[in-house]
């Protein structure tokens, strides 16, 4: 039901706080992460110890603490996540979600977030019909905030009316349903290739280039979010693996491309990895040592298997939309263009890898997505933002097309 899926969850100090851990056991049980952030009034009503136990991760609870701010930093705790969930929501922390308070963690968290937030309200019914309470829920309603509840019942405090907690089984059956509903690419299979590859000399020295792998890395996660079961193929890089996403580690082109074929079939297959052109015809088999004058040994190098025009070609197992990257350092769009008809795919994604760009090993990119339809220039923006681009697009074209299988060109 949401195998692989990451929920953020946060806790705020209501009396609703003891259905937290049935909560995150529903929450395991049904396939999820979960990671979970207590407020300092949450605390008075169940304990961290509980909820790190049962969702089987730590539990974050202290803005200003050094060491959870080197171990896992605010920012990213706040995005490393398909979706924030905060059970209970309180009148307190609405309002502070309404006014854009962040005065401790978990306000911080959501304040800091881009991904979708859903809250379970809390509170004493005449908190929850009250002027300000009802300003605030309008308020994050019209910015996309999702409301599960509240439900009609007994309060704690003995009256009666609408502001309860939902039950946890009604709480996950609705971040579910959400969930699925914000999956446009779910049912599909993609395949991504991220990194450089390595082409050996000798068991020492090899043949590479500078590319970091974010970027292919982005993507995989990006279509991940929109429900798509993914294959991500790297090369060597210092990245994590992503969660939630297969994960195959290739040193050479011809490691990438065997993965590939081995990943095959799939309806999606976004080639990002930045593949060696040449590699060695002949492997040294130990280490090649200087000559006395120094002079450097000739290479023979052969070209690699073009993986792109491999995939490309039609057949059975050709994925039904295949984009390619184009990273140049001159007259882009153009190179781009003529890649897009050498190697057959549909779209390149074409990028400026040239020095004072930085973009290999930086976090930023500037991409135009050719089509034969034409050029999309897109703004340079942070390569998880190009990512979430691209696979907007690609789910964008698969709701037009109406099927997977038919021709991918733009």
């Amino acid at each position: 039901m949401l195998n692989a899926k990451r929920v953020l969850l946060i806790v705020t100090g209501g009396i609703a706080a003891y259905k937290t851990p049935e909560l995150v056991r529903q929450l395991k049980k049904a396939g999820a992460s979960v990671r979970c952030v207590v407020t300092e009034g949450a605390l008075q009503f169940v304990t961290p110890l509980t909820l790190q136990s049962l969702s089987g991760d730590k539990v974050y609870s202290d803005l200003f603490s050094l060491t959870d701010e080197n171990e896992m930093g605010h920012i990213e705790l706040s995005r490393q996540a398909d979706v924030v969930l905060v059970a209970p929501a309180t009148a307190n922390v609405l309002a502070k979600m309404a006014q854009g308070l962040a005065d401790d963690l978990a306000t911080t968290l959501l304040l800091a977030t881009d991904k979708p937030v859903l809250v379970a309200p809390a509170m004493n019914v005449r908190m929850w019909e009250h002027a300000a309470t009802r300003d605030n829920v309008a308020v994050l309603k019209k910015r996309g905030v999702t409301f599960i509840g509240p439900d009609e019942g007994v309060m704690a405090c003995g009256e009666w009316g609408e502001g309860r907690m939902s039950e946890p089984e009604a709480i996950l059956a609705q971040v579910s349903d959400f969930l699925d509903a914000h999956a446009p690419l779910q049912g599909t299979r993609a395949i991504v290739t991220s990194g450089p590859t390595h082409e050996p000399i000798d068991p020492v020295r090899y043949i590479a280039n500078r590319s970091s792998g974010k970027q292919g890395h982005a993507i995989a996660a990006a279509l991940r979010d929109l429900g798509c079961d993914v294959t991500l193929v790297t090369g060597p890089v210092a990245l994590p693996d992503p969660v939630g996403i297969d994960t195959v580690h290739v040193e050479s082109a011809r490691d990438m491309l065997a993965a590939v074929n081995e990943a095959l079939p799939a309806d999606i297959l976004v080639a990002a990895a930045a593949v060696a052109d040449w590699r060695v015809a002949d492997e040294a088999a130990q280490k090649i040592k200087k000559t006395a004058d120094a002079a450097l040994p000739g290479l023979n190098l052969v070209e690699n298997p073009d993986i792109l025009a491999t995939a490309s070609q039609p057949g059975p197992k050709r994925p039904g939309l295949v984009v390619g990257f184009a990273a140049e350092t001159e007259t882009i769009v153009e190179h781009a263009r003529a890649k897009l008809a050498k190697k057959g795919c549909d779209w390149i994604c074409a990028n400026d890898v040239s020095a004072p760009r930085g973009t290999f090993g930086g976090d930023l990119n500037t991409v135009h997505l050719v089509t034969r339809g034409g050029v999309e220039d897109w703004p340079t923006q942070s390569k998880r933002d190009v990512a979430r681009q691209l696979a907007a697009r690609i789910a964008d074209h698969f709701a037009a097309s109406g099927r997977l299988s038919e021709d991918a060109s733009a």
